[in-house]
């Protein structure tokens, strides 16, 4: 009995760990790769590297984790998002809405993001190596209250 119950624990443990590693529902990723649309849905740590979302309504989704290297978001809805951890090096993300979205430990790296409303975003410990920043309140150091918002 004793040999049944480890031979099962041995083989479910590692399951049990890589699920917990890619979390994001595969029928949401589908969803917003077909139709652009995918308020509050769960996409985290999903592989959306080179996706085009060009006006992608994210809106509340929880993108943890998520890979979105060389994806272009231009124009993108990601108000309240959590895309902590995430991977947005050498992104487009030209006229996005950051709006209050949980962007603590996200890789811009090489990234150009452009015209992007980030008033209200948590941002810690953000990668901003090489990055192409204007008109978007990113940087070192400020005054929180200096950015401006869009509403």
């Amino acid at each position: 009995m004793k040999t049944k119950l480890l031979a099962t624990l041995a083989i479910a443990t590692p399951l049990l760990f890589a699920s917990s590693v890619s979390a994001a529902n595969p029928q949401q990723v589908q969803k917003l790769l077909e139709t652009g649309e995918c308020r509050k849905c769960d996409l985290s740590y999903a592989n959306l590297k080179g996706s085009h979302l060009i006006g992608a309504d994210l809106r509340d989704a929880n993108l943890t984790g998520v890979n979105l290297k060389d994806a272009n978001l231009e124009g993108a809805d990601l108000t309240g998002a959590n895309l902590a951890g995430a991977n947005l090096s050498s992104a487009f993300a030209t006229n996005v809405n950051f709006k209050e979205a949980n962007l603590n430990r996200v890789n811009f790296a090489g990234a150009k993001i452009y015209d992007s409303n980030v008033h209200g975003a948590s941002m810690e410990d953000l990668n901003i190596t090489n990055a192409e920043i204007f008109n978007t309140g990113i940087g070192i150091g400020g005054d929180s209250s200096e950015i401006p918002d869009w509403d």
